[in-house]
């Protein structure tokens, strides 16, 4: 199960750098910005600029907006992570993070306005993200390509969001 976050795995000996990120637009995007490259828990530094641009961006912007970013970002991020998993020859590499940061819009679209919420969304997703169950294994196992990348963290963010929508009804 944490095969991938071991230190001679692909993922993690393979360092990835700006020169990298700023070859082309599908690098630039695979790594939201260059905030892959953050170690250690680059999933982690992802899922929080995720986290970050939401918190700023969504007092001005509406669930309508994010949900077309989430689709928007979905099918780019796939495309971004083919490429630049081409490029670097390892398909879902450690510093590809757009998938996170799709996945946490996804989280928070249907999470509560608050900062507690939204922490707790940021922890169940991350938790989710990590232990990858089915059909998540399967996508990031089996699915060697982009759309493998995006859909394995679209899977954790389901379950993140069927466990927060229930503690928020059990909550009341």
């Amino acid at each position: 199960m944490f095969a991938a976050y071991h230190k001679h795995s692909p993922k993690q000996r393979l360092r990835l750098d700006g020169a990298f990120v700023r070859a082309q637009p599908a690098h630039l995007l695979a790594t939201f910005f260059g905030s892959g490259l953050l170690r250690p828990a680059s999933g982690t530094w992802g899922t929080l600029a995720g986290l970050f641009v939401y918190l700023v961006l969504s007092p001005f912007l509406g669930p309508w907006f994010w949900l077309a970013l989430c689709f928007l970002t979905f099918f780019l991020g796939a495309w971004a992570c083919e490429v630049a998993g081409r490029n670097c020859g390892v398909h879902d590499h450690g510093s590809f993070v757009i998938d996170e940061v799709f996945a946490i819009w996804l989280v928070l679209l249907v999470t509560p306005e608050s900062f507690t919420w939204q922490l707790a969304a940021f922890a169940a997703f991350r938790f989710f993200d990590i232990v990858k169950l089915p059909p998540a294994s399967f996508c990031d196992r089996e699915m060697r390509n982009g759309y493998g990348v995006m859909l394995d963290d679209a899977f954790a963010a389901l379950y993140a969001i069927a466990l927060i929508r229930a503690c928020v009804w059990l909550v009341g």
